[in-house]
């Protein structure tokens, strides 16, 4: 399916699509579709939507989590991975409405697929612009109202090794499809609102020069791109091996991008602040980086945190 965006590409063509973790299911220009990347949306907004009243998050008990995160290490002291990102579902209970949800979410980059699920993500996967191909990886948070927030999370060794392990894994994604790579930016902070806390979530920029029959071979550059490096880990395939066998569950559309090419230029974003609906009520999916390092409470804590409508 990827060739249908060289096809567009090389005749310039506008396309949205999305594409799930696995790179099995895709949607193309469907109707049902509603979508923002950034200052570009399909939609009109919407301010009298249905109030949204979470009374219950069922999450995985710590118990679990930390038999999970204890076979992540053993994976990474054997050598297998060196970054692995773990995610978990929570079960939603309450009055909960997915368009309502999309359209109130303070997000840069959001997607609304009827009846199926929505995500409102704060992360890029990547953007091309004037033959320059960019991602932003995001990867390290702390809750902005604890005392030194930013210090701490900047000063913090294993976020440190997490974020310039991530950093480096996708130097080497966009050495496959460019040159010229450079590290424009590295951990800087962004601000993102959580519901009722606000947070603090360490990013960096990357590029690449592209030459310019890029337009003709979009479909190929995002194929040797995915899976997203931020949400699988490093060295990715063998990641993604040991993802499928710890997390018992399918991702789906969560962890996997959505974009817009307009015929000049291209975005994506990471679909991560996923809820989906399902037969068994709504499932909100959420994980976080493991390193050697991980502390199992700050890491099931930092996973809740994410939690959020």
């Amino acid at each position: 399916m990827l060739d249908k965006l060289n096809e567009y590409g090389k005749k310039r063509k506008p396309i949205f699509f999305a594409i799930d973790f696995e790179m099995k299911n895709w949607i193309f220009e469907d109707e049902n579709v509603q979508f923002q990347l950034e200052n570009f949306r399909n939609f009109k907004p919407i301010t009298n939507h249905k109030k949204i009243n979470i009374t219950n998050r069922l999450h995985v008990s710590f118990e679990e989590y930390k038999k999970a995160l204890k076979k992540v290490k053993k994976e990474i002291k054997k050598g297998n991975t060196y970054l692995l990102n773990l995610t978990f579902e929570t079960k939603l209970e309450g009055e909960i409405d997915l368009q309502s949800i999309f359209h109130s979410a303070n997000a840069p980059f959001k997607l609304h697929v009827k009846d199926k699920f929505v995500c409102y993500s704060p992360e890029r996967f990547v953007q091309i612009k004037d033959n320059q191909i960019s991602t932003y990886p995001m990867k390290g948070t702390i809750e902005a109202s604890i005392p030194h927030a930013m210090e701490r999370i900047l000063a913090n060794q294993k976020e440190m090794s997490e974020h310039t392990m991530v950093v480096d894994l996708l130097r080497n994604d966009l050495g496959i499809v460019g040159k010229n790579i450079q590290v424009e930016k590295f951990r800087y902070i962004d601000k993102i609102n959580a519901g009722k806390k606000e947070l603090l979530q360490v990013s960096s920029k990357i590029t690449a020069d592209l030459d310019e029959s890029w337009h003709e071979n979009l479909g190929d550059i995002v194929k040797k791109m995915l899976p997203a490096g931020s949400i699988t880990g490093t060295p990715k395939r063998k990641t993604v091996e040991i993802i499928k066998e710890i997390e018992n569950y399918e991702r789906g559309f969560f962890t996997g991008i959505f974009g817009h090419y307009d015929g000049k230029s291209f975005d994506s974003a990471v679909m991560i602040r996923f809820i989906e609906k399902t037969d068994e009520g709504y499932i909100f999916k959420s994980g976080g980086g493991i390193t050697i390092e991980s502390d199992a409470l700050s890491e099931y804590e930092e996973m809740r945190d994410k939690v959020y409508v």
